[in-house]
């Protein structure tokens, strides 16, 4: 299904790796290459604790036993977990049962293991083993911890291209994990949503993804990938969801890629996010939610958003107002407990937010930018008013958390953004109006750009880096809190945090289209301790 109404999807057409043969860490070439049929989706590993780690995969015990389909028998998986890559030395082990109830996949939290500890993982069915991953547990809570490094990624659309990110990262030795924030997957049919509108690589099933079925057929899609599998294995995962892992702006009661011949969306609701929790080496809270907090010593703390699953509908030019205090983005429980968790004695105080918080000013873009720019944030065509789809929606809420920094003094708070395929850094002004002329800021932000996702010379139908720099210096000049912004190009981004400063670099992919492709350092920025300023 085509979607019916313009968006920002269905108008959107030092220590890098140069890119050749497949790099991966050593070790992991055999689940990069996915070489174990019983275990052709490879194997992943999330939210560490001091304690323990999720541990993923999925068996095929019989040639029925497709993706989706329902079918095949319920099997007894051992998994192990040792401190060498040969399992000579295993320190925990169990057998789980799974079968087509949570369609083969499995999922142990792996626990009784030691705080900052680098581990190696597999899983065994009738004898036969897993290809191996990497993981790490957490530094114990009061730790005194010297770094943190993640990977920062978003919006890896199959059909739009190769995720050369992911290898990318896979090949760093330094990465103590991977931070994604959203659009792991997208909905779209064959054709839907590609790159300028032609499909690199056909999704599977061809038609939007409606059912269980369909979800977990895509996923199992994505997790082919062998750059995807290689990054899975090489280190643990942080995971939110933004949209597209249901549908096109998502909203509490709906979805703009939801229509009423599509049956209910409480169904395709509950599907996705059956799918994704079977799928995904991630966490479920006492009440299903997703939003979550991870401690890394006393460096850092780490919370990850849901800003889909709440949401008040957004605004458009004509229905709702962006002020109204009673709109949320985050609805009232989560906004409590984020408040709570900034409070945290950690030095930095790390958000991972889907969509970004700082506030943009789009007054003096020229048409055909303001156009585009529009549809890659969710505006109305020819809107010049606020980025309707993310934190510029929902002003009451914004003020709520900028007020609770400032009001508390809460210094070192780091937004880690992705959702719009583009690249930011910014100061986070308590007024935006107000920032050129006193400075006050209460936090920072940097944006990721898409793994693979169109983005503004894609739009534009022009060649990168040939009409964006004059909307970025525009951009610039009426946004004082903007410090970088890069409109063209695919990559992702790499976090280093330490007790002085939080540094993120930015990597930018040759070629999306290139399952070769190569990759560049484009753009270091820094916030130092103390300041919410990036320097």
């Amino acid at each position: 299904m085509t979607p019916t109404t313009p968006n920002r999807r269905t108008f959107l057409r030092s220590s890098a790796v140069a890119g050749g043969a497949l790099l991966v860490p050593a070790g992991l070439a055999a689940t990069a290459s996915a070489a174990v049929p019983q275990f052709a989706h490879g194997v992943a590993s999330g939210d560490p604790l001091p304690d323990r780690v999720l541990l993923w995969t999925r068996v095929t015990p019989a040639p029925e036993a497709t993706p989706g389909s329902g079918l095949g028998p319920t099997v007894e998986v051992r998994w192990e977990v040792a401190r060498d890559p040969a399992f000579a030395d295993v320190v925990a082990a169990g057998s789980v049962t799974t079968g087509p109830q949570r369609d083969h996949t499995v999922k142990v939290d792996a626990a009784g293991l030691a705080p900052g500890t680098a581990y190696h993982y597999r899983f065994l069915l009738d004898g036969v083993a897993s290809a191996s991953g990497r993981t790490r547990t957490a530094p114990a809570t009061g730790a005194d911890v010297a770094g943190l490094k993640l990977g920062l990624v978003s919006c890896s659309n199959w059909q739009a291209g190769y995720f050369s990110s992911y290898r990318h990262l896979a090949a760093r030795p330094d990465l103590d994990g991977v931070l994604h924030v959203g659009d792991y997957l997208y909905e779209y049919p064959v054709g839907g949503y590609g790159a300028r509108g032609v499909t690199i690589r056909p999704h599977v099933p061809a038609h939007e993804m409606l059912t269980l079925a369909d979800y977990r057929q895509r996923h199992a899609l994505y997790k082919t990938d062998p750059d995807l599998s290689a990054l899975h294995a090489a280190v643990p995962w942080f995971i939110t969801w933004d949209d597209h892992e249901y549908a096109n702006d998502t909203w509490s009661d709906g979805a703009e890629n939801h229509q009423p011949n599509e049956g209910p969306w409480a169904a395709r609701k509950a599907a996705a996010r059956q799918a994704y929790f079977e799928w995904m080496p991630v966490r479920q809270g006492p009440n299903g939610e997703i939003y979550r907090r991870f401690r890394w010593g006393r460096l850092a703390e780490l919370s990850l958003l849901d800003l889909r699953s709440y949401r008040s509908k957004q605004t458009t030019p004509s229905q709702g107002d962006p002020n109204d205090p009673a709109r949320t983005i985050t609805g009232d429980p989560q906004m409590a407990w984020l408040k709570s968790g900034l409070s945290t004695d950690a030095q930095w105080k790390l958000v991972g937010n889907s969509v970004m918080v700082t506030p943009i000013s789009l007054s003096n873009i020229e048409s055909r930018f303001l156009e585009a720019l529009g549809e890659l944030l969710g505006l109305p065509v020819g809107s010049v008013a606020a980025n309707a789809d993310a934190w510029d929606g929902y002003t009451a809420d914004r003020q709520e958390l900028l007020g609770h920094l400032k009001d508390n003094r809460i210094a070192n708070t780091v937004f880690l953004t992705g959702d719009i395929h583009t690249s930011w850094g910014a100061d986070v002004p308590l007024e935006r109006s107000s920032y050129w002329w006193n400075g006050n800021s209460a936090a920072v932000e940097f944006v990721t750009p898409s793994v693979t996702s169109d983005n503004i010379d894609d739009i534009l139908g022009v060649a990168p880096r040939t009409v964006s720099p004059v909307a970025e210096a525009a951009l610039a000049a009426r946004n004082w809190h903007l410090k970088y912004v890069e409109l063209d190009s695919h990559g992702y981004a790499v976090v280093d945090v330490n007790p002085s400063r939080v540094q993120v670099d930015w990597f930018f992919l040759a070629d999306r289209l290139s399952p070769t492709s190569g990759v560049r350092h484009a753009k270091s920025l820094a916030t130092l301790s103390g300041t919410q300023k990036i320097r």
